[in-house]
């Protein structure tokens, strides 16, 4: 072989190296920190800023819409509607859920107060509740009111979000004082 064929050779696989490199590190960094998130650019013709109207209480669409990867795995045929002795009495609403206690975890002990907002939980400093442990995802749930009761949404998360031991596969009813597990921690909402 001549130099030259040796030299291109040389050089494109210094090129395909540098490029799995800059792939490896890509994918750490969007781990690690999440997509990046785009501005819409603004126009004339949109409408005026949210801070123009009064706040409402988030109101989340009906039908979660499913991920084609989501449509191929198992999930369980129902969601989980409580275990014996739960009832209507049991359904955590604005009115008898105040808390949210952390029940085990690097946090174990923690209390925070439920307000009309979704609570967003994952690893993501811009999360309403950072948990930071090596099973929990950037975004890994919302805990939000819907119809005026609370309810657990698992976003797409890589470990599961589990309610009673149950893994969570569409926004699920959060009775009073049952087991919510994410990642390393548990919590449960309280009145």
């Amino acid at each position: 072989m001549s130099e030259l064929t040796l030299l291109a050779l040389r050089l494109g696989f210094l090129l395909l190296l540098w490029l799995f490199i800059f792939g490896i590190v890509y994918a750490l960094r969007s781990d690690l920190f999440g997509q990046r998130v785009r501005k819409l650019p603004t126009d004339a013709a949109s409408p005026a800023p949210a801070a123009a109207f009064p706040a409402a209480a988030p109101v989340p669409v009906a039908t979660p819409v499913a991920s084609p990867a989501a449509l191929t795995e198992p999930v369980a045929a129902a969601p989980f509607t409580g275990g014996p002795g739960f009832g209507d009495s049991g359904k955590a609403t604005a009115q008898n859920a105040s808390r949210l206690v952390i029940t085990s975890g690097p946090k174990a002990g923690t209390e925070f107060p439920l307000t009309a907002e979704s609570v967003t939980i994952g690893r993501s400093s811009d999360s309403s509740l950072v948990i930071r442990d090596d099973y929990t995802s950037t975004h890994h749930a919302r805990l939000m009111l819907w119809n005026d009761e609370w309810m657990i949404q698992d976003l797409d998360s890589t470990n599961g979000t589990f309610l009673d031991g149950i893994r969570v596969a569409v926004p699920t009813p959060v009775p009073l004082d049952v087991t919510v597990k994410i990642g390393a921690t548990s919590f449960e909402l309280r009145r």
